[in-house]
């Protein structure tokens, strides 16, 4: 079975898309087989892999909302797994049609907050999977997190970046009733500019607040990143040497590290 992680924050702009994105070049590195769910109607982590043009042409049934609607239900989701142009990377692509179905009060929604749980539960050749959630907390994160092993939430170290934190630990706390499995918060650090002295501060009140919790590998607000990105290419595949993939590198290394310290914990439990 794959590890899942959701990428989650209902604040816009903490770089969960493009996390997602160079985290998987780097697992693929690491020679894991690695499934990218976008759950953001906006579409940006596809784009970053297909280009808009195509991401926003690609009908219902080539996108994850055909996981929420009603006319899809007994469809085969095969044609939802897009290969990308990486060995080892396959994406499942979103855009604006999901976002009718990207609806408040997600708890209510009956099985339908299953749909993409038991998506992922028939894909069996992936060693893990990372679901890019939009900025909110509305059905798509909800269904990501009762989908999910892990939830990991992105944060700039800056006010804005940290404001709603609590909401979404809540929310966390939430769907573990519906999903048990989903036993652990990891805080990421990103887009961190270390000359700056608001950022260190800020950084170090995370890890005061959140201990373990926060990762030790920290993003910085690179270039690389961004050039990789209009290359469409993870940073680990555009710019291997470049800091930013040895960082991206190190933090898949931290989680793979992570995850097998939390089953042998479970195990002793």
């Amino acid at each position: 079975m794959a590890t899942t992680f959701c990428l989650i924050n209902q604040k816009g702009g903490c770089g969960k898309s493009s996390t997602c994105m160079h985290l998987a070049g780097a697992f693929a590195e690491l020679g894991m087989s690695v499934l990218l769910v976008d759950m953001d109607p906006q579409g940006s982590l596809s784009q970053g892999f297909l280009g808009s043009e195509m991401v926003e042409s690609l009908p219902s049934l080539q996108t994850t909302t055909t996981l929420f609607d009603e006319n899809s239900f007994f469809a085969s989701h095969d044609a939802l797994l897009i290969p990308t142009p990486f060995e080892r990377i396959t994406l499942c692509p979103a855009n604006q049609t999901l976002a009718r179905f990207n609806a408040p009060e997600p708890e209510k929604t009956g099985m339908v907050q299953f749909a993409l749980r038991e998506f992922l539960a028939d894909q069996h050749e992936f060693d893990i999977v990372l679901i890019d959630c939009p900025p909110n907390l509305y059905r798509c994160s909800w269904t990501a997190m009762i989908a999910a092993d892990y939830a990991m939430i992105p944060v700039p170290p800056e006010d804005f970046g940290t404001q709603g934190l609590r909401a979404v630990h809540q929310c966390v706390r939430q769907a573990r009733k519906l999903n048990p499995k989903l036993s652990r918060i990891e805080h990421l650090i990103t887009r961190c500019d270390h000359r700056l002295l608001v950022h260190r501060m800020y950084k170090q009140k995370l890890r005061a607040l959140y201990g373990e919790t926060v990762l030790d590998t920290v993003i910085p607000e690179a270039s690389a990143f961004k050039v990789a990105l209009t290359r469409r290419r993870p940073v680990q595949l555009h710019q291997p040497r470049s800091k930013a993939a040895k960082l991206t590198l190190s933090l898949a290394r931290e989680i793979l590290e992570r995850i097998s310290m939390d089953e042998c914990k479970r195990k002793v439990a």
